[in-house]
């Protein structure tokens, strides 16, 4: 008798305990993703549902990722606008920045200098808040010719190198002249080019993720 109610409380206790292994894996808070941009990361032109937070959220939780992804696009945004606003959005404590800025500064035809400091300035924001940066690289409308494409393009792999950020080359990898992937403009991504975008970058998000978990 008394073995078999010490065998009973072994395994109560083994439950227990099991039960409160499952409950921290489950309720453990989830992985913070802010998605820092323009009109790209806003949606523009597209149904909620469907824009590039929304769309990478779900893919991300579809393969078992505990995660929040956090809309902070502004049509129309600069990387100075991102310099201006960065403090702000940094006040959801994300544990990971996708930032995607620049396409604006090309389409203006801003300096590129200008660009990649405040680029800079923003990713240094950043990282002193404690969140690991996930840079978007940005190309050149071809229309401003090629010395002004060179300077713009080295942006991105260069602030990748010097600060040692996970980076994904071209934001819109496949997407970029497709019409049957953009709007009517010939500009913004419609949902389907929005999938091909969050199917380009997912590894490179899966990687971070790894990173922080």
């Amino acid at each position: 008798c008394f073995y078999f109610n010490a065998v009973l409380l072994f395994l109560l206790v083994l439950s227990s305990l099991t039960g409160s292994i499952a409950l921290s894996k489950t309720s453990r808070a989830p992985i913070k993703i802010l998605a820092f941009g323009d009109s790209l990361i806003a949606g523009f032109g597209l149904q909620k549902y469907d824009g590039f937070s929304e769309q990478l959220s779900r893919s991300l939780k579809r393969d078992g990722y505990h995660v929040v992804v956090i809309n902070a696009g502004v049509s129309g945004d600069t990387t100075a606008g991102g310099v201006a606003r960065v403090d702000w959005v940094m006040r959801v404590n994300p544990d990971l920045v996708i930032l995607e800025l620049g396409a604006n500064d090309g389409l203006r035809g801003f300096d590129p200098n200008v660009t990649k400091n405040n680029l800079a300035t923003i990713i240094r924001r950043i990282r002193a808040k404690g969140a690991l940066v996930l840079l978007a690289g940005m190309r050149a409308p071809p229309n401003l010719g090629v010395d002004y494409g060179v300077a713009f393009d080295g942006i991105f792999p260069d602030l990748a190198t010097i600060h040692q950020l996970d980076f994904y080359p071209f934001f819109l990898d496949g997407v970029a002249s497709r019409s049957e992937l953009n709007l009517a403009d010939g500009i913004h991504p419609n949902k389907l080019g929005i999938k091909v975008i969050v199917e380009g970058i997912l590894p490179t998000v899966k990687r971070s993720l790894e990173k922080i978990r």
